[in-house]
């Protein structure tokens, strides 16, 4: 059977270059919204956090129709630290577009999610995006795709992929660059025309990988995937296997049914081969199953995702300000609330820490780890992390770690200074190609170079530079490297800071803090140029005498704080910090708190140095 009505595509490409926008216009033209009809920009980024930092971070299924032909649409991240989200939904498609900026072109996260999409044998459309953008290189980002489609080694046909191209902002595509077309009926017909239908045999035994996993209060567990064989009926009676474990059958029962049509989820009585469901009714679903007629038990291999390389400590807040702020406290709580995040999160691994209280958890970068976090803290847990470290591997007696490919895209003025920080961090250069006024760098650099560099790196370019990373692979660990070249600032008592103890510790160094703020013994409220940490007295408050002199009556003034975001926090935190995640506050301290415990710690750890020495 070839289902001719139903086309089942995702969109893949770089960060920023424009999927969820060109989706809004495809939605909009596709008869899904009404023409007077409010929506939205980036109607598909429904998370607060996808809004607020302008990525998506789940893949999302939506659809629309044209010329009475269904066209499933998968809209997939861009960040290479959700590359998981995309690797398992290519198992429910048919094709993909590749979109592609017409000024920055291929770029570190369209080459991964590419040589996925052609592993798969998929077929590719190639679509020049933002053509009306100032500066556009269209015959040369051509020829840059093309060079990477054979870098990838694409077959012939994947080659010849058809050439689309388009403004997703304005709704417009065309065959030809020099026509900006006026609607995106081209990228349309091109769909139909070079993506393949569907393919299966209704009337054989039911097989369907879950692919995502969603939630929902009232029903529980609900999982997605595509029909790849037979028919789905509700309240059907299936049986749960897994490919990588034969053993294992489950019995389940199938009682919702739900196709996706716009935004919204449809429920029916039935589904064919070759249509993208979701359905609710089994309890312990997860991600790289099979539902399969329990009269031909038949798993499908779920692709392989790739390892985590990062590594945090999550742990139950022991701060004297511990259980103030949030409303989920307890291991129990924290426990849970991880191990739930494994069930929609492949990327993600989730082990118990050294202490009854701690758990190790593993991901594929800085922003992955720190969306969870973030996520958490909204959702009132109060926790608290260690700094990242990377995950090594012993490679034939040799140690090995993880090395990113990162690409910046820098004003010329910028090159000797970011030059000299990737020395700093062990940054090996591989190519530097110039356009126009910037320059595009390559470098291969351990991925512990790059934690905590994103803000610095913002203000080595004064905010006009543009980094981007992907996994290379594993080498023979890279020599030392600081990981901050500062000290720390940390609040010697208890209590609330007031403007005279802040003013006398602003010249020591920069403050995070304001007046008014809550601080205790061993918290860091600042960062010194030294590299030394030093204790300082935030909440000094001036003496009160029955003496006047000139000037001393005279207001304080204090610096400008520097508010310290989540990842800046994380890249800022040594071995001996950890980070105290609440609802309300993100506050760095010591381990150990004492001001006199670290000093004697220091000593022991001196004569120990020495001793080992002699």
């Amino acid at each position: 059977m070839k289902r001719e009505d139903i086309r089942n595509i995702a969109i893949i490409a770089h960060v920023d270059h424009g999927k969820t926008t060109l989706v809004d216009s495809m939605l909009r033209q596709g008869g899904v919204f009404r023409d007077n009809q409010i929506v939205q920009e980036c109607v598909m980024d429904s998370n607060p956090l996808e809004r607020e930092r302008g990525i998506t971070i789940l893949a999302k299924n939506t659809s629309c129709y044209y010329k009475d032909v269904k066209i499933n649409i998968v809209d997939t991240p861009g960040h290479a630290d959700f590359s998981g989200e995309v690797e398992r939904v290519l198992k429910m498609i048919d094709g993909a577009i590749l979109l592609v900026d017409a000024y920055e072109g291929p770029m570190p996260q369209t080459r991964f999610v590419l040589q996925k999409a052609l592993e798969m044998n998929h077929k590719i459309i190639i679509c020049i995006n933002k053509i009306d953008k100032p500066g556009t290189r269209l015959d040369e980002v051509l020829e840059e795709i093309y060079t990477l489609l054979v870098d990838l080694n694409a077959n012939d046909e994947q080659i010849d992929s058809p050439v689309i191209y388009c403004s997703g902002r304005e709704g417009r595509s065309s065959y030809s660059p020099n026509f900006k077309g006026e609607n995106l009926l081209p990228l349309f017909d091109t769909i139909l025309k070079h993506i393949k239908a569907p393919e299966g045999d209704e009337n054989a035994p039911l097989q369907l990988l879950v692919s995502s996993i969603d939630y929902n209060e009232y029903v529980g567990r609900i999982g997605i995937g595509r029909i790849e064989r037979g028919t789905m009926n509700q309240n059907q009676e299936v049986s749960i296997v897994d490919f990588h474990n034969p053993g294992s059958v489950e019995k389940a029962k199938i009682t919702n049914i739900y196709q996706f049509s716009g935004l919204n989820r449809i429920p029916v009585q039935r589904a064919q081969v070759g249509d993208i469901v979701s359905f609710s009714g089994v309890g312990d679903i997860t991600i790289g199953k099979t539902l399969c007629d329990s009269n031909c038990l038949e798993p499908i291999n779920f692709v392989k995702i790739s390892e985590p390389t990062l590594q945090m400590t999550f742990s139950v807040n022991d701060s004297p300000f511990a259980g103030k702020e949030g409303k989920y406290v307890t291991s129990r709580h924290l426990r849970a609330r991880l191990y739930r995040e494994l069930l929609k999160d492949v990327s993600l691994q989730v082990v118990d820490g050294d202490t009854a209280d701690s758990f190790k958890v593993s991901g594929r970068g800085e922003i992955h780890l720190s969306i969870l976090i973030e996520n958490m803290r909204r959702e009132g847990y109060e926790f608290q992390v260690s700094t990242p470290i990377v995950i090594t591997k012993e490679i034939k007696g040799v140690l090995n770690e993880p090395i990113e490919r990162l690409y910046v895209d820098i004003p010329e003025r910028c090159v000797g200074n970011i030059m000299e920080h990737m020395g700093r961090r062990q940054g090996e250069l591989q190519n530097m190609d110039s356009m126009n006024s910037r320059v595009r760098l390559e470098f291969l650099i351990p991925e512990r170079g790059l934690l905590g560099y994103r803000s610095e790196f913002l203000t080595n370019t004064s905010g006009e530079g543009v980094m981007n990373t992907i996994f290379h692979g594993y080498s023979p660990v890279k020599g030392e490297m600081p990981r901050r070249r500062n000290g720390a600032l940390i609040a010697y008592e208890t209590g609330e800071a007031v403007t005279y103890g802040l003013f006398n510790a602003q010249g020591r160094g920069t403050l995070f803090i304001q007046p008014g703020t809550a601080v205790y013994a061993g918290m860091i409220v600042g960062f010194s140029p030294k590299q030394e940490d030093l204790v300082v007295n935030v909440c000094k408050k001036k003496h009160v005498t029955n003496m006047r002199a000139a000037g001393s009556d005279e207001a304080l003034r204090l610096n400008v704080p520097k508010i310290m975001t989540l990842e800046e926090s994380l890249g800022f935190i040594e071995n001996d910090e950890i980070m105290e995640v609440t609802p309300k506050s993100l506050r760095m301290r010591k381990k150990v708190l004492s001001h006199d415990q670290r000093l004697r710690n220091t000593m022991k750890e001196r004569r120990r140095e020495e001793a080992e020495d002699l």
